[in-house]
């Protein structure tokens, strides 16, 4: 058999032990709502999964990533299906059966979007705000020798310590939760952001340096028509990881007193023990910062290419 055909018959395997542990086995658990939607997140799943199998061919990639992915995938979900739906075995509370959390995309779906809209919102905001602020002050803060010998040091001490440290001061500080979740993500950008703009501008090759200074340029000339080019690159090879961290912020700071966002779903479930629809918002929160990070990768190519 070719290697191809074994690839692809492998995890067809534990598909079609998945949909027949679904439709077919008895369910030991009562409560367990219908399968229609579980099958229909199945059936995206899959589809996913070939369009990758396809764009790798059509690259003439051979990467092994998506079969071994896509093995993990239904493994995981028929353990699910067996562990709760069929046999009961897990707590009946706590772990919820696949056949409730993927109901909960179909019942729930305008509350998720509403909720994703939200801390979407509150992150774009904070994050470019950060984002811009950093890069501008850590610009003139790494050319100047004397405010980047006082601004340097208390970047060095604020941007290893986490954001979320400062939530639940910011929200009772703040005048509303929006307010206090924006500036929770504008410091969790900001200092990371300002101390590698300014280590990138002190780090700059003598060789640019020399042969800009020979043209005679202003202060502000240097500083946007050669430090912030030069600077660009690296700040944006930083965006994907910059970017999930906020959301992850975001998300602390969501639990803390929202009344929209993903985490507040989350969290809110949880309090009303509703497993089903927490485990669907994390669910949803994985798909969230998944896309982010595509859209990341994508910019980074259009910008750097040449990296």
């Amino acid at each position: 058999m070719p290697v191809r055909c074994r690839r692809l018959l492998i995890p067809h395997l534990f598909l079609i032990a998945l949909v027949a542990a679904v439709l077919f086995a008895p369910k030991g658990r009562p409560g367990v709502e219908h399968w229609g939607a579980l099958l229909a997140g199945v059936v995206v799943i899959e589809l996913l999964f070939l369009t990758a199998v396809i764009r790798n061919r059509r690259r003439g990639a051979e990467s092994t990533a998506p079969y071994d992915l896509i093995v993990f995938v239904w493994v995981l979900l028929l353990l699910w299906e067996l562990y709760t739906s069929v046999s009961n075995l897990a707590h009946p509370v706590l772990v919820p059966a696949p056949e409730n959390v993927f109901a909960t995309f179909h019942e729930q779906w305008r509350t998720l979007l509403l909720n994703i809209a939200y801390s979407m919102q509150l992150l774009l905001v904070g994050f470019f705000a950060g984002l811009i602020l950093a890069v501008l002050l850590g610009l003139y803060a790494g050319w100047y020798p004397r405010l980047r010998a006082f601004s340097y040091p208390i970047a060095n001490v604020m941007a290893p310590i986490p954001a979320v440290v400062f939530s639940p001061y910011l929200v009772a500080l703040m005048p509303t939760f929006r307010s206090a979740s924006v500036v929770v993500i504008l410091l969790g950008v900001f200092w990371p952001t300002f101390l590698g703009t300014i280590n990138r501008v002190v780090g700059m090759e003598p060789q640019i340096l020399d042969s800009a200074r020979m043209l005679r340029p202003t202060n502000r000339t240097m500083i946007w028509r050669i430090l912030l080019p030069y600077i660009i690159p690296g700040t944006v090879s930083g965006l994907k990881v910059s970017m999930t961290t906020s959301l992850l912020m975001l998300n602390f700071a969501e639990l803390m007193g929202a009344t929209h966002g993903m985490g507040f779903y989350v969290q809110n479930s949880i309090t009303y023990a509703n497993y089903a629809h927490a485990v669907a918002g994390i669910i949803v929160i994985g798909v969230v910062v998944t896309l982010l990070s595509w859209i990341v990768t994508k910019v980074q190519k259009k910008l750097i290419r040449w990296q």
